[in-house]
C-alpha cells in the first residue's frame, strides 16, 4: 500500500512538470509529438491536432516529446525553430509548475491546520535571552538577518548554523514595533524526564510521555496530572516550568506526584542526559494556529520559499560534506517516509493522514522543481544554460555539442541514482 501511494504522488508530481512544458509548448506553436502519463508500452492512446496522448503501462511519471527537441528539424512547429525566450520558457515550465503546485498544496494545508508563528512562548530567568530583554509573546522575525517567517525556519536555522559561543542579532516584533537585540549563548548539559504538555495547561496535565524516559519507564502516561515536584505545588504549567527554571534538571532524583483517576502516586526519577550544547534559554511556539484567508496565501508563499531555500542549502550542505551521503534518499526512501507518515497519523483519521501527505508532497514537488534547475547536463536546468549561452553568443551550440555533453551528464546522473539506491536499500538494514 504504501509503494502505491509513494507512487502516486510522485506520478501526479512529475505529470504536472511535465504538463508544464506541454502547456507552453503548445503556447509558441511547437509542436509536441507525444504527451504521456506513465512509462513503458501504451496501453491506450489517441492523436489529436498532432499529438498522441498516451497512457502508458508503468505508472511512473509521464513525458512531454516535443518535435526537434534534440535535433535539428526544418519545420515551423520545431523545437529548435524557434525563438531563444520561447525555448526558455517552455524548458523552465516544468520546475515552475512544480513549484505552482507546491504553493497550491500549501493553501490547502495551512488553510485547514494553520501556521506555526514564531513567537516566544517562555524566556528562563536570567538565562541569555532574558539577559538580552526579550519576553514570552516576542514574534521573532529574522536571525543574523535571516527572514523568519515559521518556528520551524529556527530549527531549520540552527540545524545549518548550529549555535556556537558567537553573539547572534535577533529581531523580532513586541507590540507590532520592530526591534533587535543580542543573545550571546552559553554552555549546557540538557536533562530530560520525557514529556510534553501544552504551555498554557491549567493542570499540568501530560500530553505525551516518550518512551526511553524516565517517565515512561516509571509507569507515568499521557493525561496524568503532575501535582507536585520535590515538594513544591504545582497547579499550572507556568508553575511547573518556573520551578524547573529555578531548579535546572541534573543527573539528580526528582520526586513527583501525578493524579490519575483521582489517585494520587508518588515516584522518584532521576531525568536521563541527552545532549550537551550552547542554549539560549528560550521556547519558542510549536503549535499551528489558524489564520485568515489573506494570511493563508502570504503563509503559503513563505511556505514554498522555505521548502525551496532548505533544498538548496541541504544540496551546498552535501557538498561541502556538511551532510551525511547517507541521509540522502531516493525512491526507496521515499516509499519509507510514506510509509512512516501513514501509520502515524492513521490513528488521527483519513483527513489527518492525507493532509500529512500533502505536507510530505510540497516538500517534494519544490525539490523537483530545484532539482531540475541545477545547471547539471541532461536536466532542464542544463539545458536552460545552453539557451543563455545561445542567447550571449546570438548564435546556438552546435547540436552534436551539446548532445555529447547532455550524455555524458545523462550517464553520471544514472550513476548518481545507482548510488542513491544502494544506500536506500543499505539503509534499510541499517
Amino acid at each position: 500500500m504504501n509503494i502505491i501511494v509513494a507512487i502516486l504522488i510522485l506520478g501526479i508530481i512529475v505529470i504536472i512538470h511535465e504538463l508544464g512544458h506541454f502547456l507552453l509548448a503548445k503556447k509558441n506553436g511547437i509542436t509536441v509529438t507525444e504527451f504521456s502519463v506513465g512509462m513503458g508500452p501504451r496501453i491506450a492512446s489517441f492523436v489529436r491536432k498532432g499529438t498522441r496522448y498516451s497512457l502508458k503501462l508503468l505508472p511512473f511519471g509521464g513525458s512531454c516529446m516535443m518535435l526537434g527537441e534534440d535535433e535539428t528539424i526544418d519545420d515551423e512547429g520545431a523545437f529548435n525553430k524557434k525563438g531563444v525566450w520561447a525555448r526558455f520558457s517552455v524548458i523552465f515550465a516544468g520546475a515552475f509548475f512544480n513549484f505552482i503546485l507546491a504553493f497550491v498544496l500549501a493553501l490547502i494545508v495551512l488553510g485547514d491546520v494553520g501556521v506555526d508563528k514564531p513567537y516566544v512562548t517562555e524566556v528562563k530567568s536570567d538565562s541569555p535571552a532574558d539577559v538580552s530583554n526579550m519576553t514570552s509573546g516576542d514574534i521573532i522575525t529574522k536571525i543574523n538577518g535571516s527572514p523568519i517567517h515559521f518556528s520551524r525556519e529556527i530549527d531549520y536555522y540552527f540545524y545549518f548554523d548550529p549555535l556556537t559561543k558567537d553573539p547572534l542579532q535577533i529581531t523580532y516584533l513586541r507590540d507590532g514595533k520592530e526591534a533587535t537585540t543580542t543573545i550571546t549563548p552559553v554552555w549546557k548539559d540538557n536533562y530530560l524526564l520525557g514529556c510534553s504538555y501544552l504551555p498554557d495547561a491549567e493542570p499540568v496535565k501530560l500530553e505525551t510521555v516518550a518512551e526511553g524516559y524516565p517517565l515512561a519507564e516509571a509507569g507515568v502516561k499521557p493525561g496524568d496530572i503532575i501535582v507536585d515536584i520535590n515538594g513544591t505545588k504545582v497547579s499550572s504549567a507556568a508553575d511547573f516550568r518556573k520551578y524547573i527554571e529555578a531548579n535546572p534538571l541534573e543527573d539528580k532524583a526528582v520526586k513527583l506526584t501525578y493524579l490519575r483517576d483521582g489517585n494520587t502516586t508518588s515516584i522518584e526519577v532521576t531525568p536521563k542526559f541527552v545532549s550537551s550544547g550552547y542554549d539560549m534559554g528560550w521556547n519558542y511556539n510549536q503549535y499551528r494556529e489558524k489564520v485568515s484567508a489573506i494570511e493563508v496565501v502570504k503563509y503559503s508563499f513563505f511556505e514554498l520559499k522555505y521548502n525551496v531555500v532548505n533544498t538548496i542549502k541541504s544540496l551546498g550542505h552535501l557538498i561541502l560534506g556538511k551532510i551525511n551521503v547517507k541521509e540522502v534518499a531516493g525512491p526507496v526512501g521515499i516509499v519509507n517516509v510514506v510509509g512512516d507518515i501513514v501509520s502515524e497519523s492513521k490513528d488521527y483519521g483519513i483527513h489527518t493522514t492525507l493532509l500529512s501527505l500533502a505536507q510530505f508532497s510540497i516538500l517534494l514537488s519544490a525539490n523537483l522543481g530545484v532539482m531540475n534547475l541545477l545547471p547539471i547536463p541532461a536536466l532542464d536546468g542544463g539545458r536552460l544554460v545552453f539557451i543563455i549561452i545561445e542567447a550571449i553568443r546570438r548564435k546556438p551550440v552546435p547540436k552534436e555539442k551539446e548532445a555529447m555533453v547532455h550524455l555524458v551528464g545523462m550517464a553520471v546522473l544514472m550513476l548518481l541514482m545507482v548510488l542513491v539506491l544502494f544506500n536506500d536499500i543499505r539503509n534499510i538494514f541499517v
